[in-house]
């Protein structure tokens, strides 16, 4: 509700391990988001835009959204990381996959 209304405390947001940030709301395409202590991880999101795209052979305008995943190596491994991005990444482009699969 706090959030929601914007009237949460930073301090009612401490001591998470993992941080969303939306840059793309300010109009930021592309950043590196930097890990707040004692977080992990942080994913980014950038400003929807329209860009052309190969989508099934063919070459066609889509909405893309850039992510930037910032992690601390000394608690998960690189390749760890890569293949989570790459399922968040398929289930932002397919969210049905969100039911048949179970999240």
């Amino acid at each position: 509700q706090k959030a929601r209304a914007r009237s949460i405390s930073l301090e009612e947001l401490r001591g998470s391990s993992f941080t969303l940030t939306n840059y793309g709301h300010f109009g930021g395409t592309f950043a590196t988001p930097i890990i707040n202590w004692p977080d992990v991880a942080i994913l980014g999101f950038g400003r929807i835009v329209e860009r052309p795209w190969v989508h099934r052979g063919e070459i066609v305008i889509r909405k893309i959204v850039p992510l930037s995943l910032t992690f601390d190596h000394r608690a998960t491994d690189g390749a760890d990381a890569a293949r989570f991005l790459g399922k968040v990444l398929r289930y932002l482009e397919d969210p049905v996959l969100l039911f048949i699969e179970g999240g």
